[in-house]
């Protein structure tokens, strides 16, 4: 046997030792040094479909472009990841990244964003809310970012009104109704309660049933919501009332937010941005387009007296001691107030 035969025969029958840790090792990489993949998954209680749907989506497809790699973004809608407190659960043990919630939800994280939308008659239009969320946006995603949460944009859905399956106009008048309260918002029941109101809490997704096996007679709603939901099918009378904006905002965990590549968080940061305007734009044209929309499919509507409207001022001023502190925290609960006057006064209000 020459000596280079022998040669070739010996790396025949050992190459594979040195060859297995090679292959191995090129297994645990990606092709072209590319990232991992990451997948998003978002949860909302948004209809399949809907303006907010799109708009998510969207910032979800300018996302992936930029992050690449086989990244996904899935977005589960119409609450099929459970109410806006099981998202945030669901968020917390890693089966969700994301979710698109309203205040009830965001508070899950913390309370002070409740001063946005748990201070009943205090914001007369969008000027206001727009003027006080720009005041507290920093220091409230500041609050958020401290328990883990990144918030992508800022969005609302319309004021909420109250739907009945009776006539009722005034403050006593819903008295006798049994009053549809957000499951697990305990301090919202209590409030109820103690203001000599009848709460039932269910969620969401019992609203309709509720209403029509009769063991809810009226609801707070805001108006697309309840268009979505067909509440209006059942509870066939409305208060035009502006009670409180329904706002909410888009978050992800930090955890996942540190996992983007920085091309996918400025991407995604300025999707976000984009859909945030878009989301508040369209959702203010949607408020008034579903109330005409029930109107046209026989809801009554009635709109309140100055007197009326009055009433309901006054039941808010009662509501406010119990809330500041307890529902909305004190700073917070004043910081907001403070806002309202200074514009006002800005604006010769």
């Amino acid at each position: 046997m020459t000596l280079e035969l022998g040669v070739r025969r010996r790396v025949a029958r050992w190459g594979w030792m040195i060859a297995l840790p090679i292959a191995v090792a090129l297994m645990g990489m990606s092709p072209a040094g590319a990232e991992e993949a990451i997948r998003i998954r978002l949860g909302t209680l948004a209809p399949k479909g809907s303006s907010y749907h799109r708009a998510l989506q969207e910032m979800g497809e300018k996302w992936k472009q930029a992050e690449g790699g086989g990244s996904t973004f899935t977005v589960f809608t119409d609450g099929t990841q459970g109410g806006e407190a099981d998202m945030v659960r669901r968020m917390r043990v890693g089966q969700l990244n994301a979710a698109l919630v309203s205040v009830v939800g965001l508070m899950e994280i913390d309370r002070s964003v409740t001063a946005l939308q748990y201070m009943p008659m205090l914001f007369r239009d969008w000027a206001e809310v727009d003027y006080v969320r720009e005041k507290l946006h920093a220091s409230l995603e500041h609050r958020l970012l401290d328990k883990g949460f990144v918030v992508l944009f800022w969005g609302d859905a319309g004021w909420v009104r109250f739907f009945s399956k009776e006539p009722s106009r005034t403050p006593s008048d819903f008295r006798k109704a049994k009053m549809f309260a957000w499951s697990g918002d305990n301090d919202q029941v209590e409030l109820m309660k103690h203001l000599g109101y009848t709460p039932v809490p269910l969620e969401t997704a019992d609203i309709l049933p509720g209403l029509q096996t009769g063991l809810i007679t009226a609801v707070p709603s805001g108006a697309y919501f309840a268009l979505a939901g067909q509440f209006d099918t059942v509870a066939k009378h409305m208060l035009e009332l502006k009670w409180v904006p329904v706002v909410g905002a888009a978050v992800i965990t930090k955890k996942t937010w540190d996992e983007l590549s920085a091309r996918g968080r400025e991407q995604l940061r300025a999707a976000a941005d984009a859909a945030g305007v878009k989301i508040r734009t369209q959702a203010r044209k949607e408020d008034v387009e579903a109330v005409e929309a029930m109107r046209n499919r026989g809801l009554d509507v009635y709109k309140p007296t100055p007197d009326v409207e009055e009433q309901w001022r006054k039941l808010a001023e009662e509501a406010y001691p119990k809330i500041r502190g307890s529902m909305v925290p004190a700073d917070t609960f004043d910081e907001v107030r403070t806002a309202v006057a200074e514009y006002r006064k800005q604006n010769g209000k």
